[in-house]
């Protein structure tokens, strides 16, 4: 008996140790308040930029063309974007509603699209263009108050150290030099936050690359942390949140589907929630790709994140010669004409106030619900679960008319007969 006891005790004291062991993270206050704000602003542009673009095939064609690395290196030589304009990019995203923007730093081909001590094979050292780009974009940026955000591929297709491909035993490939390429990697990202000390985010991918591999994240994680608590990090692994990650992923995928195939295990977490989507299909400049989601579509994209209590981070592939395509920037500053009408019913909410309905979602800030109904039922009614709150007034967003409603128990029917068909999201505000 006293055997057994013993025994229990000690499994005891292994779970509460590796608990606490895989939640030694804790936020910083700085790190918190910028999560809250990172909730607030809902709505970023996501940028894939590198060398790749020159081909006009997307982010991957040297994987999916089989270019070998040292015939595709040469594309450097040919990158020189003269119309590269921070100030534009900047003023788009401003323009288009976006708060925030991410940009990849360096993609899995391996070229650094920033000053970087770690490798020649950089945008300032390896292009005739010789300058960097993101030094331009953090400057205007923080200028113009909009958050900057880095992407970095923990995959590289190219580096010998990395050596893709090699097979993975006892958390290390066995070829290359894993300790070599980890260190390269902390020396990047050490360049990344002290060398543009106003970024706020890290964004990293290619984790699925090496299921089986130690990434040492315990020990990146860390760094990143210890550089600037304030910095949020997260991973597109596909997974739960690991410790140490301050927000959670999902590509192209509102939380809690897996319409794309990526999310069957992104079990969903307690951190801030980003949901990221391509304009067309490509996420790098894609010269062919011409099937261009509709205004519509990316409207309703943003507000069934919100209303899902995620941000939605919008792609850009730009051209080569560093500009956004016009079939981009139209339809963003068209999304930005609707933000104009109705960016209190997204910035600051919060969503899952109630579960996704057939005609919309609902979003929430203090004593006012939004009910965004994204398709109006033929009877144009909606009824909203309002529990035992008591509604005191339903508005139309758009033109401030009062709407009539009946609230029977916890149900709020709302009469919606003025409401067009046509109309991108018809918003109610709801005052309790």
């Amino acid at each position: 008996m006293k055997r057994n006891v013993l025994i229990i005790v000690l499994l005891l004291f292994v779970f509460k140790a590796n608990a606490q062991q895989s939640s030694s993270y804790v936020p910083s206050p700085s790190n918190l308040k910028a999560r809250e704000k990172f909730m607030d602003m809902k709505f970023g542009l996501f940028i894939h930029w590198g060398i790749y673009s020159v081909l006009g095939d997307g982010e991957w064609i040297m994987h999916t063309r089989k270019i070998p690395y040292y015939n595709y290196k040469r594309l450097a030589d040919f990158f020189n974007p003269q119309e590269f304009n921070a100030k534009e990019w900047v003023a788009l995203a401003k323009n288009s509603g976006m708060k925030y923007i991410t940009i990849t730093s360096r993609h899995h081909d391996g070229f650094s699209m920033f000053n970087t001590k770690a490798s020649p094979y950089n945008i300032v050292d390896a292009t005739p263009y010789k300058k960097d780009p993101l030094k331009e974009l953090a400057d205007e940026c923080v200028k113009e108050g909009i958050e900057l955000r880095f992407y970095y591929s923990l995959l590289d297709w190219g580096r010998e150290d990395y050596s893709f491909g090699s097979k993975i035993v006892n958390g290390k490939p066995v070829k290359g030099d894993w300790d070599s390429y980890i260190n390269f990697m902390k020396t990047q990202l050490t360049e990344l936050i002290t060398n543009y000390p106003s970024i706020k985010g890290i964004w990293f991918d290619g984790d699925w690359e090496r299921k089986d591999v130690n990434w040492h994240y315990d020990e990146i994680y860390a760094l990143i942390h210890k550089l600037n608590p304030e910095i949020m990090i997260g991973n597109n692994h596909h997974l739960a949140p690991k410790a140490g990650e301050d927000f959670q992923l999902f590509e192209k995928d509102l939380p809690g589907n897996n319409t794309a195939g990526f999310s069957a295990g992104a079990k969903i977490g307690t951190i801030p929630l980003e949901t990221c989507e391509t304009m067309n299909g490509s996420w790098g400049f894609n010269i062919n790709d011409r099937s261009y989601k509709s205004v519509k579509q990316l409207v309703h994209y943003l507000v069934n994140a919100a209303g899902r209590d995620a941000n939605f981070l919008l792609n850009v592939g730009p051209m080569p010669n560093g500009k956004i395509q016009p079939e981009f920037s139209d339809t963003l500053l068209k999304i930005g004409d609707w933000m104009k009408v109705n960016s209190e019913s997204i910035y600051g909410t919060r969503g899952n106030v109630v579960a996704a309905q057939l005609w919309g979602v609902v979003t929430a800030k203090e004593k006012i619900w939004y009910t965004h109904v994204l398709t109006l039922p033929d009877n144009k009614t909606v009824t909203v679960p309002v529990g035992n709150k008591k509604v005191r007034s339903a508005t139309l967003l758009d033109g401030n008319r009062k709407l009539k409603f009946k609230q029977d128990k916890g149900d709020l029917t709302i009469n919606l007969e003025t409401a067009s068909a046509e109309s991108l999201d018809t918003v109610v505000k709801l005052t309790f």
